[in-house]
């Protein structure tokens, strides 16, 4: 009987991210990685114990390559604003992934390295104390939500020509702004909600 072939790290985070980007993020399961590696399952389990192992490794392999020395030279939100721009990129590819982020955020190096570099532009602004803790969940709760609206409900998507066509007289408010949403790029969505973010954070 021949050996079963050796695995690498690289190659088992590429597969369990190729079934969720494919699939969705409820098709990742040990079986269906190790069809997608062209190995049994069990061979799987020689490398990695279960899904959850699964997950961490897919976040690292999304996360892991996230620049995170933010530039000189500028104000604390313009930092905040390349460090968030970065971070959209990276999972925005990959939006079937977003829910693991926040869920495996504890463990992911990749996670922590983002969130240490954002902490360090607020205490440096003079962002303290609680201050400081609201300030980066409500960052994150606004990157994760950008990116997952963007995604799954966009501005250009049928959802908001269906918004456009409701009776005037009943919604008169969500019709109107729904036609102003639609002449509105996914770029300039992200930025503009951001930047109110950010201006609601104290200055230095």
């Amino acid at each position: 009987m021949p050996r079963p072939r050796s695995l690498t790290q690289d190659q088992i985070s590429a597969a369990a991210l190729a079934v969720i980007d494919r699939d969705g993020l409820a098709a990742l399961s040990m079986r269906v990685v190790a069809q997608e590696l062209g190995v049994s399952t069990m061979a799987l389990y020689r490398y990695v114990s279960d899904r959850q192992e699964l997950e961490g490794l897919v976040v690292e392999l999304v996360l892991g390559g996230v620049d995170v020395s933010p530039p000189s030279g500028t104000s604390w939100r313009e930092r905040i604003a390349v460090l968030v721009g970065r971070m959209r990129d990276r999972v925005g590819a990959h939006p079937n992934v977003v829910p693991l982020t926040m869920t495996h955020r504890h463990r992911s190096a990749g996670v922590l390295r983002w969130s240490e570099a954002v902490l360090g532009i607020f205490a440096e602004a003079g962002v303290e104390g609680p201050d400081r803790v609201i300030a980066l969940r409500g960052l994150l709760s606004y990157v994760i939500g950008a990116i997952q609206l963007e995604h799954l409900g966009p501005l250009s998507g049928a959802g908001t020509v269906a918004i456009t066509e409701l009776s005037h007289a009943e919604f008169p408010h969500m019709a109107e702004t729904a036609g102003h949403a639609r002449l509105i790029g996914a770029d300039e969505e992200f930025r503009g909600g951001l930047d109110l973010v950010l201006r609601g954070m104290r200055e230095a």
